[in-house]
């Protein structure tokens, strides 16, 4: 039989046949799941082009969605978009190495010393609090008015992050397993290299992301304000000065697309690495 009585005398379907036929459902679902992250973008390009098409803003002051992508596609296909893309891409990219480079080791050691660390952290937290545009002067006494300036300030914005989410990483360390390993008989640097360094791991990716996000904005913010012939930041300024609207848009958008794989391929890269987080 595929189906049986329930309680209240109606028929009620098998687990067979609830299986067979509730199957559809479940893909609906899912399929409706991966629908939602384009709802946003979609209702944003929907009210955009509202806007523009009732003209309650002029079209030299916001062109339409087509015209702004036609003009990003067109730029990142292999137009000078694409070399300034690249640009502000290698500039972003080596100022996160040099902030992870020395950020996540400096951060590690001195959360390790928990005096060491209370000794600097007031400088630390100090000039992570002062927005690094503010130091924009001073850089450009000390390095001139080259790529190694809008490198230099976006590192150093970049590493007090990375070295302020490892410290604490590794003080906040679970006690729980640093006491079990000091009964165990570990030694202070085997609780350092099996326990501390691991427990730092989470909270260094997640600086890891922020710093990657904050150098990203500094490059850009350099390249619009010190003297540069490249970059994103500097299409963005040229393109506002000459009013010429598709193409700043173009360049925001492909900026914000920089910004948005970069934070979801670190996403990626933390559910992999950090697979344990929370147990």
């Amino acid at each position: 039989m595929t189906d049986s009585t329930s309680a209240g005398g109606q028929r009620s379907a098998s687990p067979w046949a609830q299986a067979v036929g509730g199957a559809p459902a479940v893909p609906r679902k899912r399929n409706w799941a991966k629908a939602l992250p384009f709802i946003g973008p979609a209702l944003l390009f929907i009210v955009w082009d509202l806007v523009v098409r009732l003209g309650m803003v002029k079209p030299i002051l916001l062109p339409p969605p087509a015209a702004t992508v036609s003009t990003l596609l067109n730029g990142l296909a292999g137009g000078p978009l694409l070399t300034d893309f690249v640009v502000t891409l290698w500039r972003t990219a080596q100022a996160f190495l040099i902030a992870a480079v020395v950020g996540v080791p400096l951060g590690v050691v001195l959360g390790s010393a928990e005096k060491a660390y209370r000794s600097v952290e007031f400088l630390i937290d100090f000039f992570r609090s002062t927005p690094s545009s503010a130091l924009i002067p001073l850089f450009l006494m000390i390095f001139g008015v080259s790529d190694i300036n809008k490198v230099a300030i976006a590192a150093f914005g970049a590493l007090l992050i990375v070295v302020f989410n490892s410290a604490y990483g590794v003080i906040n360390a679970r006690k729980q397993r640093v006491m079990a390993a000091k009964v165990m008989g570990a030694s202070r640097w085997q609780i350092f290299k099996d326990v501390l360094i691991w427990e730092s791991l989470q909270p260094s990716f997640v600086g890891l992301r922020s710093a990657v996000s904050m150098a990203l904005v500094i490059v850009i913010v350099a390249e619009m304000f010190i003297g540069s012939d490249s970059g994103l930041g500097n299409r963005i300024i040229n393109a506002q000065q000459v009013m010429n609207v598709k193409d700043m848009y173009a360049a925001i958008l492909s900026a914000g697309i920089l910004g948005y794989v970069l934070n979801i391929l670190f996403l990626v890269a933390e559910r992999r690495i950090v697979h344990w987080s929370g147990r």
